[in-house]
């Protein structure tokens, strides 16, 4: 019985052990001080924009890429009927940044092809830079998370040197060791906040691409159609 109770002792003085020697994250932040707190809450800004902007432009592409597969079929039917209302028509109501190429191409139609071709071209340029809308912000807090959480951390380093120096060589190990590691948080913090936005970004240039591909495809089929003979 003695022994059991040694046993149950022991273990309740590790369990004890273990609780002090855990740290929550928010624990770590209120201890980092006035600058890491700064930083941190840095961080947390650029990644509600990073978040804000990654599923707004995601919403955006995915309208985007909506497009019917019998779209060019029925404005080959149009155009080459002579029905160039109906297909604009068409166009309008399919709302997809390559619909809106083919539209600005029919309204130029009956004059020189290179015209029609540098009316799409100026076109496209303009629904690219609206797909690309603020996706640069993301490459941004991508470079700079991590940057700005390094920032943290030597300024919380040069705080605990300079506790160490204004101490005469006799701070206390503990202090300095919990200033250090703290302010190391910044850098976690900055890590992940420029992982996530680099990821996010990269996502949206792979899906963006795919709808730039498919406007330049649209528009090489109806310049075909075009110069088909009648």
């Amino acid at each position: 019985m003695l022994l059991g109770l040694q046993q149950n002792t022991q273990e309740l003085i590790e369990e004890v052990i273990q609780e002090e020697k855990t740290l929550s994250i928010i624990e770590l932040i209120q201890n980092a001080g006035i600058g890491g707190q700064v930083v941190i809450l840095i961080l947390l800004i650029l990644l509600a924009v990073a978040l804000f902007i990654y599923f707004e432009r995601l919403s955006a592409i995915k309208a985007a890429s909506k497009v019917d597969s019998n779209f060019m079929n029925q404005i080959k039917d149009h155009v080459s009927g002579g029905r160039l209302d109906a297909a604009k028509i068409l166009c309008a109501q399919t709302k997809s940044p390559a619909a809106r190429l083919i539209e600005k191409g029919i309204s130029r139609i009956g004059k020189p092809l290179e015209d029609i071709n540098q009316a799409i071209e100026n076109a496209g340029s303009l629904e690219i830079y609206k797909l690309e809308k603020n996706v640069s912000t993301l490459a941004t807090v991508a470079g700079a998370a991590p940057m700005i959480g390094f920032l943290g951390t030597v300024i919380g380093m040069i705080l605990a040197f300079h506790q160490m120096a204004t101490s005469g060589g006799q701070a206390e190990m503990g202090s300095l060791a919990s200033g250090i590691y703290t302010a190391m948080t910044t850098t976690v913090a900055g890590l992940i906040v420029g992982i996530i936005a680099y990821i996010a970004y990269n996502h949206l240039v792979v899906k963006t691409n795919k709808i730039v591909h498919e406007m330049e495809a649209k528009s090489v089929e109806f310049l075909d159609l075009l110069n088909e003979p009648v």
